[in-house]
């Protein structure tokens, strides 16, 4: 089985060689092939800087990286690298996306927005199945929490494969002992914090966030994470809806 690992926190982000480990604990040929920069929020994108009409992708050397395990810094988005190598970019195409481990957790219908999960529902259109994983810090300390987490949960989706599966994995920094456990989770209605707009006098918009409102007994990724969780999400990729109902359009004349 050959494994993509990538991210969008960028190729020097310790997270990559967490993801690398967990593959290769399951006998996957890895590469590993990351933003040269920080990618965060940027989705799907297929954006990329153009060298001489090319993105450069160069060699380099994830901090932690097991000895052996090709890298290379791609001066793309995640979404760019993912469909670079979907096509044959690297290589053979993989058969399975990893993307994280990302600092800081990617929860509720944000992740729409997320480069970690953009990286997966890029996979995903082109039947690759993907788990994209975070730690839910913006300084982690508990790594070895979500290697163990990913390792686990690599066994349970490689045990039923599935054809483009988008799965998304976010861990709270604790050490393992102290985890409750993996745990499916619905998406929350916001991510890790809400957005509230606002107009004032003299046409001023204001933006300000503030965290999203979960009752004790949720059961949204967001809230199970709060709680000392790690969640475990499935996620459609973009699909048509043919089964709701919609009124004919007709054009005027």
């Amino acid at each position: 089985m050959r494994v993509l690992v990538t991210n969008d926190d960028g190729v020097a982000s310790p997270g990559l060689a967490v993801l690398a480990r967990a593959a290769q604990a399951l006998g996957a040929e890895v590469l590993v092939a990351a933003p040269a920069h920080d990618a965060s929020g940027s989705s799907a994108a297929l954006t990329g800087a153009e060298h001489f009409g090319r993105i450069e992708a160069v060699e380099a050397r994830a901090p932690g990286l097991p000895e052996g395990v090709p890298c290379v810094a791609v001066d793309a988005t995640p979404g760019l690298i993912t469909l670079a190598a979907a096509r044959g970019r690297f290589g053979l195409p993989p058969d399975f996306v990893l993307s994280g481990v990302n600092r800081g957790p990617n929860t509720g219908r944000a992740v729409l927005h997320s480069g970690t999960v953009g990286a997966v529902f890029t996979a995903a259109t082109h039947g690759i199945e993907g788990l994209a994983v975070s730690l839910a810090a913006a300084d982690p300390e508990h790594w070895d929490t979500a290697e163990a987490c990913a390792l686990a949960t690599l066994r349970v989706l490689l045990s039923a494969r599935s054809r483009g599966r988008v799965a998304n994995l976010n861990v709270p920094d604790l050490p393992l002992s102290e985890l409750l456990g993996v745990r499916r989770a619905r998406l929350a209605e916001f991510g890790a914090a809400q957005a509230h707009v606002e107009e004032r006098d003299g046409g001023e918009v204001v933006v300000t966030y503030s965290g999203p409102d979960e009752s004790p007994d949720d059961d949204t990724d967001a809230a199970l994470l709060k709680r000392g969780w790690a969640t475990l999400t499935l996620v459609n990729p973009p699909t048509s809806d043919d089964a709701s109902p919609l009124g004919p359009v007709t054009l005027p004349g």
